[in-house]
């Protein structure tokens, strides 16, 4: 945002700058349905004339600067993948207030002017904590398999995680293991 003053220069009043170029990471354990997310960012934001930058490596890409631009022909036929495009990693250094002064700098110099942050509860609360330290514009899109994130129903990667206990509880149904006794005459 940028802090202006009224014409009688007593009343300042916030102006919103005009987003030109977001960030998208993907941050935390992997879940089934990260690339679409990714690849659903990048396209929305393509569709809004933003350019986009892909975050490699999570938190810790942010840091070392591990940026890519993204087009809408780098995420054709990544939904079939597993894992991440981007990589994901968790990042110790962005715990500190050193290592979140680098990547906001990474940022400043990308000219990114807000993120996407696709994750969990740690994830969400790094973004929060950034946010708060160099009023960096976040959204979060909740991806865990764990569905344990507060004010969401579901979660990118719970439904297929889920659906995948069931297929194999449901492929095991019969199935009885053998025991010694089966054996013994």
């Amino acid at each position: 945002m940028i802090m202006t003053m009224k014409d009688n220069n007593t009343e300042p009043t916030l102006k919103r700058k005009k987003l030109q170029k977001i960030g998208v990471f993907t941050s935390g354990g992997d879940a089934p349905g990260m690339n679409a997310a990714v690849r659903a960012v990048t396209r929305a934001a393509i569709a809004n004339k933003l350019k986009v930058v892909g975050i490699r490596r999570g938190y810790q890409g942010m840091i070392e600067g591990d940026f890519i631009p993204l087009k809408s022909s780098d995420v054709i036929g990544i939904l079939q993948l597993g894992g991440t495009m981007l990589k994901t990693a968790r990042s110790a250094e962005f715990r500190t207030p050193e290592g979140r002064e680098k990547a906001y700098q990474q940022l400043r110099k990308a000219e990114i002017d807000a993120v996407v942050v696709i994750g969990g509860d740690g994830s969400f609360t790094g973004a929060l904590v950034m946010s708060q330290e160099y009023n960096v514009s976040f959204v979060g899109i909740p991806g865990t398999i764990d569905n344990d994130m507060y004010g969401t129903d579901y979660t990118i990667g719970y439904d297929t995680a889920l659906n995948t206990v069931v297929e194999a509880v449901d492929k095991n149904q019969g199935y009885r293991p053998f025991a010694w006794t089966d054996f013994l005459c």
